[in-house]
Parts: structure tokens; C-alpha cells; sequence
């Protein structure tokens, strides 16, 4: 490699320019893409070397560190200066006059790229993606970080370059790329309202809400009907479980009494059975008690011998006459 008296290196295009933006030399063009105007020297000495077309250039500010990307549309500017749009110029951090680093570049063609509006007005146009794709027309490459602008019904759409595939920075010329939209820097999503609570329903803070119990099955708790339709008597509207409860109590007090009442009068040692057992003696069971014989003759006949009978199949014999 070489250097010669004009700043180039053998093999490769590098040289220092001023920058100055497009206003000084009436192209208004200019921002609407990103091609740049240099001087006739170096159409000159690119010529000379074995590079790409369309011709891509690497710019980079030395105060700042910051790149880009651009193309080249003519070769008329001073010799020493090359111009810029404006919206690259703040891009990079320049100012008029400030000194830029021009180098020769080959990118790879793009296949992606995301971009994020600035403000939600560009989704309000009537077809956004017509006036990109007619925006981008103006535009050779895409750097990541940069932010483009489009121009619109006298309007400024400033749109950030969030992502490119297959590299950071991409060319665009004749190549289909595939183009996704970020949510715009100002969008802000619908807030959500919340649950509003009764007032009767909120509890203190750091209190959980008690867990509800399940209904239990309550026997019993129903009416009666009749078949014919008409009103039953016996039908009562159904109790809660806490007045069956105490129904069910009073009717074990009312029969816990009666059973201690009905045990007292029973003489102590004795089983009685039937339906008379809480039933009062009369005079003649009384009698009865007293006198254990039942019988009122004081001579009781001794009670006749009754014969044998006949009883088949018992073992024993009997006589026919007797």
C-alpha cells in the first residue's frame, strides 16, 4: 500500500473531508435519502480501484465515534468538502465544518430490518407502507442506531433503525427485505381499570377475606304437599338448621323426662312388656296382688285323672279297651 499527496491508500478509498449540509449548495433532494455530494478528486481516484457498485462509503466522526452509512450522488462539490443531509449530520453528532472520515465499504444485501417510528402519527397515514417503500427508494443502506426521515404531506416522520438482518449494517439496493414496525417511542397502552370492591366487602389491610363455607345438607327442612293440590295442615315452611337443632334438643328434654317419670313409678326388679306399661292397676289387679290364689273355694276338689291319649309315633304302648 502507498499514500499518495491527495490523503488516498493504495488498494482502499479513505480520505478526511469538512462537512457542510445540503443547504449550502441548494439540493434538497438530499434529505430525503442518504447519498451524499463529493468532491471531483475523488470520483477520480475511485475509478482507479477495484471496488463494488453501486459505491457504498463508511462515514465515521473522529471526536465521537460514531458511524454510518451512505451512498454517493455526485461529484461536483469543493475540493476538501463533501455534503451531507442534515439528519445524518445529527446522527453522527457534526457540526458545519466539522471534520468526517470517507471510507469505501461493501455490505451484504439485507433481508431484515425493524424499524420504530418516533411518533404514532406515521401509523395514522393511509398507507404507510407505500410511503416507506417509496421513502427507501431514495436510501442505498441501513445502519442499526441510525434514525431516518420520511417526508410527508409537509410533515417530518423520524423512524429509528432497531434491527437488520443478516448484518448491523445492510445495503437495500435491489433486494427484498423484509420490513417489521416496532410500537412507536410515544405509544403508551390502555391502562386497565380495576376491580372496583364494595365498601361493605373491603377488609383492613393485611386482613385475608375469611373462605366461605359450603352449604350442608339439612334433613327434613321441607314442607309437605298434597296430591290433590289443596293446603296441607301438616305442612310448616322450612326451619334453619339452627331451629332444627333446637327442636331436635327440646324433644330429647321432653323425652328424657317422660322416661325418667314412666321408669319411677315401675317397681324396681321387674320387666314389663306390652302397651300397658305405664298403665295405672285397677281395683280387681289389686285384689289380685293381695291374694296370690286365685281361686275363692277354701275346698278345692282334687282335679280329675285324664286318660292317655293317643300320641303317635312316641315310643310308647297303649291298650284299646282301656
Amino acid at each position: 500500500m502507498f499514500y499518495d499527496g491527495y490523503g488516498y491508500h493504495g488498494g482502499s478509498f479513505e480520505q478526511t473531508y469538512r462537512c457542510y449540509p445540503s443547504s449550502f449548495i441548494e439540493k434538497p433532494q438530499l434529505e430525503t435519502g442518504d447519498k451524499i455530494i463529493m468532491p471531483p478528486s475523488a470520483l477520480d481516484r475511485l475509478a482507479s480501484l477495484h471496488i463494488d457498485y453501486p459505491m457504498l462509503f463508511e462515514l465515521r466522526n473522529p471526536a465521537t465515534e460514531r458511524v454510518s452509512h451512505c451512498g454517493v450522488l455526485e461529484f461536483i462539490a469543493d475540493e476538501g468538502m463533501i455534503y451531507l443531509p442534515y439528519w445524518m449530520m445529527e446522527n453522527m453528532l457534526l457540526q458545519e465544518g466539522d471534520f468526517v472520515k470517507v471510507k469505501n465499504a461493501t455490505l451484504p444485501k439485507g433481508t431484515y430490518v425493524k424499524l420504530q417510528p418516533h411518533t404514532k402519527d406515521f401509523l395514522d397515514i393511509s398507507n404507510p407502507k407505500a410511503i416507506l417503500e417509496t421513502t427507501l427508494r431514495n436510501y442505498s443502506c441501513l445502519t442499526t442506531g441510525d434514525t431516518i426521515m420520511v417526508a410527508y404531506n409537509n410533515k417530518k416522520f423520524y423512524i429509528d433503525i432497531v434491527e437488520a438482518k443478516p448484518s448491523s449494517t445492510i445495503s437495500i439496493i435491489e433486494t427484498d427485505c423484509e420490513v417489521d414496525f416496532a410500537p412507536p417511542l410515544d405509544y403508551k397502552e390502555p391502562e386497565r381499570p380495576a376491580p372496583s370492591i364494595p365498601a361493605s366487602k373491603a377488609l383492613p389491610q393485611g386482613k385475608e377475606e375469611p373462605e366461605q363455607e359450603e352449604p350442608r345438607f339439612s334433613p327434613f327442612t321441607g314442607a309437605g304437599r298434597r296430591l290433590d293440590g289443596k293446603p296441607s295442615t301438616l305442612s310448616a315452611p322450612a326451619s334453619s338448621p339452627s331451629k332444627l337443632k333446637e327442636t331436635k334438643s327440646s324433644t330429647a328434654n321432653v323425652s328424657e323426662s317422660t322416661s325418667s317419670s314412666g321408669s319411677s313409678r315401675q317397681a324396681s326388679g321387674k320387666l314389663i312388656f306390652g302397651s300397658n306399661t305405664n298403665r295405672t292397676p285397677n281395683d280387681n289387679e289389686k285384689a289380685v296382688a293381695q291374694n296370690p290364689n286365685p281361686n275363692p273355694n277354701p275346698n278345692p276338689e282334687p282335679p280329675k285323672k285324664e286318660e292317655p291319649k293317643f300320641q303317635a309315633f312316641s315310643g310308647k304302648k297303649y291298650s284299646l279297651r282301656g
